[in-house]
């Protein structure tokens, strides 16, 4: 399949080389996860309402997920719409599905044509119906596609997804299907909503918050984190490019020691360090 550009805007030269230079220097991430916030104090330090933020976002996105799929990252994970989120004044929650109805419509074909897949985990049905058949036609229509993974995180939030598991693993264990005493890591991993994909490698937050405000709870253990001071809609590709070299300048455990690593050792230890 021919692949083409997610934006007009060519790529240029510098960006061709750049992303050269960061395959050459390091691991690049198998899935990224991405928080993306401060729509709300763009827009509010600008004098324009919280949905302009917004929309201004939409921008990032189309960059961020062009730049990941150049660079051959296998899934992009982006945190949309929390639970919380629910709690908004009802007009700004409507004229985010609004946008998010538009956004889907508008990028669906382009996803598709540059053979990447749209998945969605949370509580989808809580979506409004229109939301909801936009986000399910997106995802039949990409169904088919490797190049990359796009996972819009909506009304989701970690707590739901642990929980989720529990339920549905306390099932199993109430109907005899599972002994309780199988129960372990790997078997609530694929209780989770997140279970055909591995767990993010890096975690980037926008807008300079040092938290990681109920998403991908268990999925984070070992993820490295990585916090840029700019707002979403000022986020683009070069902060990606930064993110990941912040990311291949760390040495990654997974509860072992740095000796253990040097000789080799490619096994993920899950003791606590």
């Amino acid at each position: 399949m021919e692949k083409i550009a997610l934006t007009k805007k060519k790529q240029t030269k510098e960006d061709v080389l750049r992303q050269r230079l960061l395959k050459e220097r390091g691991e690049i991430p198998e899935h990224i996860a991405v928080i993306m916030d401060g729509n709300g104090r763009w827009a509010k330090s600008r004098n324009r309402l919280r949905i302009q933020g917004h929309k201004a976002g939409v921008e990032s996105v189309r960059d961020v997920v062009e730049c990941c799929a150049q660079l051959g990252v296998g899934h992009l994970t982006l945190y949309a719409f929390s639970t919380e989120n629910w709690r908004r004044p009802k007009a700004e929650v409507s004229a985010l599905m609004k946008l998010l109805i538009q956004t889907i419509r508008n990028e669906a074909l382009s996803l598709n044509k540059n053979d990447i897949r749209l998945n969605a985990i949370g509580e989808l049905n809580r979506l409004p119906s229109i939301c909801l058949k936009e986000l399910k036609e997106g995802m039949e229509m990409t169904k088919d596609n490797t190049r990359m993974v796009i996972t819009l995180a909506l009304s989701y939030s970690g707590r739901w997804d642990i929980a989720n598991a529990v339920k549905s693993i306390s099932e199993q264990v109430k109907q005899g299907v599972l002994n309780v005493d199988h129960i372990n890591d790997e078997l609530i991993s694929r209780h989770l909503s997140t279970r055909n994909m591995p767990d993010p490698d890096l975690l980037i937050r926008t807008g300079g918050e040092f938290r990681i405000s109920n998403f991908l709870l268990w999925q984070s253990a070992y993820t490295e984190l990585y916090v840029s001071q700019k707002y979403w809609p000022d986020f683009r590709r070069d902060d990606v490019y930064t993110a990941i070299e912040t990311y291949q300048n760390r040495e990654r455990r997974f509860g072992m020691i740095s000796e253990q690593l040097s000789h080799g050792s490619k096994e993920k230890a899950v003791t606590s360090v």
